[in-house]
Parts: structure tokens; C-alpha cells; sequence
């Protein structure tokens, strides 16, 4: 295992590092080599309680933050955006440690994740209201204020990106928040608070608390003092948090969540840069995505030469120590690793041709050869669940209306892509395919100012851009009654 410091175990709460009051820890485990990092300390419902009253005590009207010019906010998000940027190579490396991504992927993910936090710094004294020219002797207008204290619920395959996604509107909206990241990867999570700090965030606004999705996380998201709660994860978990969200009071929820997406590629494509495009869309971040395009549909007039070139590049990825120059680590845990194989299983047993890949790789960390199935039907396993792992499933069609009623045929409407030269062709799938991110010509293109969420079970509102600002703010209505005629006062007259 690489050496890499382990600054912070302990939970933060109110800018202070503390132990659980239960005293529990649990421990973190290399993907790499299954041996354990550390131990981290384990937030249960009285530790989320603490946070909670913090980030509470923070929102008061007359708090440090709550009287800061939004200017200031958006100035402490860019001093925020710049240590990190700092501590780049460190943050990137815990993240390989913890989670098993490529470093050089990491490292591309920290300064991603900076963009997201001077995107929003920008934004910060930006959330404007509107004045409406309502019926009546008034005068209405409508201010936007920050919703409240927000629990965060993060996943563990993109640690880092998706705490400063969620937590960027969120401060430039004037929030407070109760971040809770996945236990498989809490390391990253606690070395930027630490920076959070550093930068000058008051105390309470930023609270990290690692801990278990039945014990902390569902202390965050029944908590009555909660104003809104932000996951991204599992659909599966997903409705679970949203009946939570509403067990005590109604809470604001935005979720992020799994995908079964789609890419067509019709037969004028250059089949070269089609599989590339495909390889990329299905294989990123070892298939731990939830935009990752698992259903690739190839028209019958391409389809034996784009199943041959698909199967070299699967077979040609480079697998291994993610401290190396690799393209592909290993898988988060043993539980994901187990799962995955059983999805390989099932296609093979279900008629789906391997062409690629289709085992584990290697007897220690959590390998998985990159896989490609041929000749894939709808109703298979593979075809209609979410594997989250490097399995790519290749399916034939025919006509421009069959695909669209296939790639539509799914509970999930995260993400979908096109590839064809023909703008007729690419334009009338984008109107007709239901998704909440498409692409032409290209995948998984994400960027801090474009929106990004799904339809249907993948998910509930929106992160990045306008968008995800404007999920961290209520709505308010003034209207003020104005006189018909101005009256003398005083000797003054209008």
C-alpha cells in the first residue's frame, strides 16, 4: 500500500475536531491490496445531533455568516478553491488511497472540483429576485434566501467532486451544512474540511460527520432542525431517503441517482471513434459511474466491425496498481467486486457473447477485467439493471424508431448519446429520448455551468449550473401597498 499521511480520523463539528461520543471507530479498507488504511471515528444519531445544533446555531439570523456580505462568501469559496489547489498532489493521492481511482484521474478531479468552487463564487452575489408588475396599487418584488441547514449525503466514487458539488451552492446560497460522507471513502472529505477551515468559514457552516447510512445517515434525514436534504447514490436508497426526508417535517430534497444509460450509434459513424467514444462512456472510473452509457446500441450496418473494435480496446485497457500509470483500478469493496461478478455470470448464462474480460483479475484487491458482451437483448439482466462495475453490454438495432422506444424501455432516464453525422437524426433523438443529460457526438461531458440530473427513478431535481444554486434557495413574496396619491406632510410634499 502507498504511503500517504493520514492527517484527520475524527469527526468535524462547529471547526473543532472531535471523537464520537459512542468512542466507535470503524476502519477504511484499501481497494488495492484489501488491507486497512486507518481507523475513522463513527458518527451515530447523538453526533449528528451536535452537528446539527451547529450547523443550526451558524443559520441564526444575527450569525457571522448570516450578516456576511454575499460578496465575502463568494471570496471565501475562492480562497477555498485555492488551498485545495495547493494541496493538490496530497489530495489526490489519499483519494487513490481511499477509493482506487488513478491517481492522474484524481489529480484531474481536484482541479475539476476547484472550477466547481469559482463557478459558484461567481454565483454567490448573484441570486437575484424579480420585481413583478402584480395587479393593484403595489409595489411586488421577490427576494431568494438560503433554505436552510442542509444534510449531504455523499457516494463513494467520486469523494471529492461530489462534496464540492454539493456543498459549493450551498455556501454560495448562504447555507449551512451537515456533510455526510460514504464510510467507504470519508478521508478526503475530512482533509477538506480541515481546509474549510483554514480558509476562514465560520464555526458550524461546514460539518463533516463519517458514519453508516442506517445510523447517521438516517439520524441527518429525519432530523426536525434539517431544512433540506442533498443525496446522491443508489435509486434504491434513494426512495429510502426520501421517505425518511419526510417522516418528521417536509423537507427540500435533491436526489442524484442511478442510471442504465443509453448511447446510439447509427451506421454513418466512424466506427473508430465511436468505440472510443463508447469505451470511455462505458469503462470511466472502472464502470463506477452513474452516467455510464452500460447500454451501447449499434446499428445493424456497423455492428460486427464495432463489436471487433470494442473487444480490443476492453482488452487492451490497462488494469492495476492505480499509484501506476493505469487506466483502470480496482473496484470500491468486496461487496461491489461479488456483485459485479454475478452480473458477468448472469450474461453469460443468459446467451450474451463475452468477448472480453468476464473475470476477476488477480487474487488480492478488488480487479475485475474490463468485460464487453455481444449480441445483448433487452431483457436481459445485464441490459436492464445497474452494475456499476467495467461491463459494457452491446446491443443491434435497426431503425431510428426501434431504439428510441428501446433506450426509453427503462425506469432510469439519467443520461444518453447519440453518434451519427446527421443533425436531422441527432436532433430528433434528443428531442425524443428521456434523459436528463444528452450528448451528441461525445459523452459524459460535465462542466460546474451545465445542469445535471435525471428523469424518472434517476433522480429529483438538479446539481451544478443555475440550476443547483437554485435548489439551496426558498422563494419569498413581497408585496407593499402603496398609495393612490402622495399626501402633504410636514410641509413636505412628493
Amino acid at each position: 500500500m502507498a504511503q500517504v499521511e493520514i492527517k484527520y480520523t475524527k469527526l468535524f463539528i462547529n471547526n473543532e475536531w472531535v471523537d464520537a461520543v459512542s468512542k466507535k471507530t470503524f476502519t477504511t479498507i484499501s481497494p488495492q491490496d484489501e488491507t486497512v488504511i486507518t481507523e475513522v471515528a463513527e458518527a451515530d444519531k447523538a453526533d449528528v445531533d451536535t452537528a446539527v445544533a451547529a450547523a443550526k446555531k451558524a443559520f441564526h439570523r444575527y450569525s457571522q455568516w448570516r450578516t456576511m456580505n454575499a460578496s465575502q462568501r463568494g471570496r471565501l469559496l475562492l480562497k477555498l478553491a485555492d488551498i485545495i489547489e495547493r494541496d493538490a498532489n496530497y489530495l489526490a493521492e489519499l483519494e487513490t488511497l481511499d477509493c482506487g481511482k488513478p491517481v492522474k484521474q484524481a489529480r484531474l478531479e481536484v482541479f475539476w472540483s476547484s472550477g466547481i468552487l469559482r463557478y459558484y463564487a461567481g454565483k454567490a452575489d448573484k441570486i437575484l429576485g424579480n420585481t413583478i408588475p402584480a395587479d393593484g396599487d403595489v409595489l411586488t418584488f421577490t427576494l431568494k434566501e438560503p433554505v436552510g441547514v442542509c444534510g449531504q449525503i455523499l457516494p463513494w466514487n467520486y469523494p471529492i467532486p461530489m462534496l464540492i458539488w454539493k456543498i459549493s451552492p450551498a455556501l454560495a446560497a448562504g447555507c449551512t451544512v451537515v456533510v455526510k460522507p460514504a464510510e467507504q471513502t470519508p478521508l478526503t472529505a475530512l482533509a477538506i474540511a480541515a481546509l474549510t477551515r483554514e480558509a476562514g468559514f465560520p464555526d458550524g457552516v461546514i460539518n463533516v460527520v463519517p458514519g453508516f447510512g442506517p445510523t447517521a445517515g438516517s439520524a441527518l434525514t429525519c432530523h426536525p432542525d434539517v431544512d433540506k436534504i442533498a443525496f446522491t447514490g443508489s435509486t434504491e436508497v434513494g426512495h429510502i431517503v426520501m421517505t425518511s426526508a419526510s417522516a418528521v417535517n417536509l423537507k427540500r430534497v435533491t436526489l442524484e441517482l442511478g442510471g442504465k444509460s443509453p448511447l446510439v450509434i447509427f451506421n454513418d459513424a466512424d466506427v473508430e471513434k465511436a468505440a472510443e467514444i463508447a469505451h470511455k462512456a462505458a469503462f470511466a472510473n472502472a464502470g463506477q459511474c452513474c452516467i455510464a452509457a452500460t447500454r451501447t446500441f449499434v446499428q445493424s450496418g456497423i455492428y460486427d466491425k464495432f463489436v471487433s473494435k470494442a473487444s480490443e480496446l476492453a482488452k487492451n485497457r490497462t488494469v492495476g496498481n492505480p499509484f501506476d500509470d493505469i487506466q483502470q483500478g480496482p473496484q470500491i469493496d468486496k461487496e461491489m467486486l461479488e456483485k459485479i461478478l454475478k452480473f458477468i455470470e448472469a450474461g453469460k448464462k443468459g446467451g450474451a457473447k463475452c468477448v472480453a474480460g468476464g473475470e476477476r483479475l488477480g487474487k488480492i484487491g478488488y480487479f475485475i477485467q474490463p468485460t464487453v458482451f455481444a449480441d445483448v437483448l433487452d431483457d436481459m439482466k445485464i441490459a436492464k439493471e445497474e452494475i456499476f462495475g467495467p461491463v459494457q453490454s452491446i446491443l443491434k438495432f435497426e431503425t431510428f424508431e426501434e431504439v428510441v422506444d428501446r433506450a426509453n424501455d427503462s425506469n432510469y432516464g439519467l443520461g444518453a448519446g447519440v453518434i451519427t453525422n446527421d443533425i436531422n437524426i441527432a436532433l430528433a433523438f434528443v428531442k425524443h429520448v428521456r434523459a436528463g443529460s444528452t450528448w451528441v457526438n461525445t459523452y459524459e461531458h460535465i462542466t460546474p455551468q451545465t445542469p445535471f440530473g435525471g428523469f424518472k427513478e434517476s433522480g429529483i431535481g438538479r446539481e451544478l449550473g443555475e440550476e443547483g444554486i437554485l435548489q439551496y434557495v426558498e422563494n419569498k413574496t413581497v408585496t407593499i401597498n402603496l398609495p393612490k396619491q402622495c399626501l402633504v406632510r410636514s410641509g413636505l410634499s412628493c
